[in-house]
């Protein structure tokens, strides 16, 4: 029994020494960085930037993989049973903090977690095609209090952010709307452009959309208007008390080595004061909002606890 005991420990020690010195090492080789969305929309643009920016600053690239679909969780369920080395890192959406209120999980979003550090968040708002009769939001909820569940509109998926955010703006105004589940920015796009859905919900990835005259924004959920949507309200300057930028940054496996995550961070860090990481925020309205490591393990618990009341408010809990 003893001699087992002793084995284990040595196993134990040499597993540790092994991944201190693959933490003095690293990176020795490329970084896979996985993105909850697919290729072309707001959040693949620049973190794209950001990851070649990181690439240079670690000397091995950071290579993006799109994994979209079920809500933006994907990414943070594949940390579950990556290797806790550093060589993959994912982007965290909020969608992650409300995963296990909708459906049965065997993993913890903040203790399986390794939180790196916080990176921006999204400007979102309400659009319809141009052509639309709704000219203002008062159209819109006018129509849909006389068509309950009929008003059509796409978000970038089931228990997203823009998704929970319009049922709740429905369920304050007492409105019943007929939600429409894409991939991304990019499939919703496409959805609107062709006349399948009657609104979109998203995040500013319908800039090149209202640039081109295809579409009209209906309002923005920020604090304040955008510069470059200034004739959308915000949702509190319609009377909703609401504002949603849903922060959103990258994490590591469990048991990640602390001086890796510091590696990790330290290069994110500095990839974001770039100004080419800046430029492609700016082209969708989104700002950096760094939260380092500590910070952001911090948000992630008070955002676990705070979705749980969103998720049974909007009765989207599942059943015990």
């Amino acid at each position: 029994m003893r001699r087992r005991s002793l084995i284990r420990l040595a196993a134990a020690t040499l597993a540790a020494a092994s991944l201190g010195a693959q933490a003095q090492s690293f990176p020795a080789k490329p970084i896979k960085l996985v993105i909850a969305f697919p290729a072309g929309g707001p959040t693949d643009i620049t973190m794209r930037q950001l990851a070649e920016n990181a690439g240079k600053i670690l000397g091995q690239p950071v290579v993006v993989d799109n994994k979209p679909g079920a809500g933006g969780t994907l990414p943070a369920q594949m940390l579950q049973s990556a290797a806790p080395d550093g060589y993959t890192v994912v982007q965290i959406p909020l969608g992650v903090f409300r995963l296990p209120y909708t459906t049965k999980i065997t993993w913890d979003p903040v203790k399986d977690i390794s939180y790196v550090l916080n990176l921006t968040g999204y400007a979102f708002g309400i659009a319809v095609p141009a052509d639309s009769p709704f000219r203002n939001w008062n159209d819109f909820v006018a129509y849909a209090k006389a068509n309950p569940g009929k008003l059509s509109y796409g978000s970038t998926g089931t228990l997203t952010s823009p998704h929970l955010t319009t049922e709740l703006i429905a369920q304050k105004l007492g409105i019943q709307l007929n939600h429409i589940p894409y991939k991304g920015s990019a499939e919703l796009s496409t959805a609107i452009g062709g006349g399948h859905i009657m609104a979109m919900a998203d995040s500013t990835g319908f800039a090149p959309l209202v640039e081109a005259g295809k579409v009209r924004v209906l309002n923005t959920w920020g604090e304040k208007r955008l510069e470059k949507f200034p004739d959308a309200p915000t949702l509190k300057e319609l009377g909703l008390d609401i504002v949603q930028n849903s922060p959103f940054g990258i994490g590591a496996p469990r048991g990640t080595p602390p001086e890796v995550v510091k590696k990790l961070h330290d290069a994110f860090r500095k990839a974001m004061e770039d100004p080419s990481y800046l430029q492609a925020l700016a082209r969708y309205d989104m700002v950096p909002i760094y939260m380092d490591s500590a910070t952001y393990t911090r948000f992630a618990q008070d955002t676990f606890a705070r979705e749980k009341a969103l998720v049974e408010k909007l009765g989207l809990a599942k059943p015990n």
